[in-house]
């Protein structure tokens, strides 16, 4: 999700032609160099060095021995790097598809919360029917005016460190699903149909409509004709009177994939959903959900973005599978959910940076002169099957909303400007903090992830930085132990956040071990009759028992992004620095005793504090 030193546009970009630009995306994909398949000893070397913070001193002894034994000449695991080596000379990208199989299409958890991030945006002024449909008329402008760049191939090219990047994940965030199945899902994109989807779904009181958004001649609706379709679309569905039909993509994948079986039975249905899943993206107008302080409210919007509330309130509010659905409340509340398996944060966040923008722009009033005709409700029959397992749904969801913890802080000590006062990177600075305020909680280390784009390379996804690093762990060390003073202190997080600097460079320059780590086990899966034993290590399984999961996703629009943990004991921990404050969203989950996401944001503030007083205490001394 990470795309730290990204170049964004810093103005609203807008097409730079009228008409189609053909092959330039083609062109600047093909100009792109392949992920390359780092040296073995490289990698394990590495590996080793990851694992002295995390693993015990007899562990790591053991896993020095296996991987010794790896490593040999002739041996398991030089015939696996030759093979993954082969496999990279024949492929676009000899990670990409194993990525998305195992990442998300072969992941059976619920989406919801386990997979797929929210975005919080600031609140809006507005607490009213009206307010709520007019302002969701110019966020459908905006994101059709985005849309425009992608279908003309005039989007500006994104660069990392002066190197242009892939810009694939663009094309395929609209007009795309996840198709849910019993063992394994699917993705589908009907942008590049022969007949390219022309509609949007508009979801208000568990109640679906089809809004074609394109005259016929195919122009875009403006916003007053957005506003009279959507104002239609409410009047129609006054009432949450139906079964939440929505609520099903929330599931366990293998009992939605059941329940999907059941419900497309039906002819009816059948068409129903498979007008959501040809959708450009779809809109949730959201009822109102209880109120909550000023102090509390990002929280619970962020609740809001990531699962609906339950289905007491907006869970049935949702088509989860669809790649980008925006959030409207009632109440001023908006943002986004969007599923993960076609794209990371970075494409998500530079199209609402953009439909932000857009949103503000002064309208230029143009009245309709032709009638529209009214958007299309789409009707469900529901069997005594279906309500069953809308029922499970319900309560599967319930016990999930209830089981999440989550807070999110505006920290408005400092942002960017205080690390980079320092010539450190802001990043790094903020990863080192929550080594530490893990570390007092917990008095140890543990695995972390943040994730790395590799989009330098063509249909990069990302890496992982491993932020738990051995100069990371002196130094969080030091900061309580009295016989450290705070010149050895300043000198230890020096370290430390040029070691996070020298291994984020590394992992986007596609050198990082995990991917590479994964590309060998799933090749011996292809390959060998058993895993090797590296494979089935203590070590390895603690490697990647993420207890914290992070991610930085800068915007220029003041939001914060937020995903649940991925470990039942764990955190998720998204951020966003700005200038002079950081935006950041910690989950936890309730069942596990040993975790508190209002423990952790409290922890990592101090952490803040003490590092930037730490350096300010040192560099007075020196004056």
């Amino acid at each position: 999700m990470t795309k730290a030193g990204m170049a964004m546009p810093s103005c609203l970009v807008k097409p730079v032609a009228l008409t189609k630009i053909p092959g330039r995306y083609l062109a600047h994909q093909e100009s792109l160099p392949k992920l390359p398949v780092p040296p073995l000893k490289q990698t394990c070397d590495r590996y080793l060095a990851t694992l002295e913070p995390i693993v015990e001193a007899e562990e790591l002894k053991h896993t020095h021995r296996l991987l010794e034994e790896f490593q040999q000449p002739g041996g398991v695991g030089e015939r696996l790097q030759k093979r993954l080596e082969s496999r990279a000379s024949k492929l676009e990208n000899w990670l990409s598809e194993w990525w998305l199989q195992t990442a998300y299409l072969n992941y059976r958890m619920p989406v919801v919360v386990h997979s797929s991030p929210g975005v919080v945006l600031p609140r809006l002024q507005f607490s009213d029917r009206q307010g709520q449909i007019r302002y969701t008329a110019k966020l459908i402008s905006g994101v059709l005016d985005f849309k425009t760049m992608i279908d003309n191939e005039t989007l500006p090219v994104e660069h990392l460190r002066g190197m242009p990047l892939c810009m694939n994940q663009y094309y395929q965030v609209l007009s795309s699903c996840r198709i849910p199945g019993i063992k394994r899902d699917s993705v589908v994109n009907h942008a590049l149909s022969r007949r390219p989807p022309t509609h949007i779904t508009v979801v208000h009181n568990f109640q679906f409509f089809v809004l074609d958004v394109y005259n016929s001649d195919g122009t875009p609706l403006t916003v007053d004709q957005l506003y009279i379709q959507l104002e239609k679309i409410c009047n129609s569905s006054p009432q949450a009177n139906e079964e939440p039909i929505g609520i099903l993509t929330s599931n366990h994948r293998d009992s939605w994939g059941k329940a999907y079986g059941n419900l497309i039975k039906d002819q009816t249905n059948k068409e129903s959903v498979q007008a959501i899943q040809r959708s450009i993206f779809t809109v949730c107008l959201d009822a109102p959900m209880p109120q909550a302080s000023d102090e509390m409210y990002r929280t619970r919007a962020a609740v809001q973005m990531l699962h609906g509330g339950g289905s007491r309130w907006n869970s049935g509010n949702r088509w989860f599978d669809k790649t980008l659905q925006f959030v409207i409340g009632e109440d001023g509340t908006c943002g986004v959910i969007y599923e993960h398996a076609p794209a990371e944060g970075p494409p998500i966040i530079a199209l609402i940076d953009h439909v932000v923008e857009y949103t503000m722009k002064q309208e230029m009033i143009r009245t309709p002169m032709v009638p529209l005709p009214m958007p299309r409700k789409l009707h469900f029959n529901f069997t005594p099957e279906v309500k069953s397992d809308i029922e499970e749904a319900k309560q599967n969801m319930n016990i999930l909303a209830h089981d999440l913890d989550m807070r999110v802080i505006v920290f408005c000590h400092f942002g960017k400007n205080v690390p980079k006062s320092y010539q450190m990177s802001p990043d790094a600075f903020i990863q080192v903090a929550l080594q530490l305020a893990y570390y007092r909680l917990y008095k140890h280390c543990c695995a972390t992830y943040e994730s790395a784009s590799l989009r330098m390379f063509k249909l990069g996804r990302t890496d992982t930085i491993r932020s738990a690093s051995i100069d990371s762990a002196t130094f969080v060390r030091s900061m309580d132990d009295p016989d450290k003073q705070n010149p050895e202190r300043v000198t230890l997080l020096e370290k430390a956040v040029k070691a996070h600097s020298a291994y984020t460079d590394m992992a986007v320059r596609g050198q990082a071990i995990d991917r590479h780590l994964l590309g060998l086990k799933l090749q011996a899966v292809e390959d060998l009759p058993t895993l090797p034993e590296i494979f089935m290590d203590t070590s390895f399984a603690k490697a990647h028992h993420f207890r914290l999961s992070t991610s930085q996703v800068p915007a220029k629009t003041d939001c914060v992004m937020c995903f649940g943990p991925v470990v039942p004991d764990g955190y998720g921990f998204c951020y966003n620095p700005m200038e002079k404050h950081i935006n950041f969203a910690v989950s936890a989950f309730n069942s596990c005793a040993e975790t508190s996401a209002t423990r952790l944001a409290n922890a990592l503030e101090e952490a803040l504090l003490d590092m930037k007083s730490l350096l300010d205490q040192t560099r007075k001394s020196k004056l």
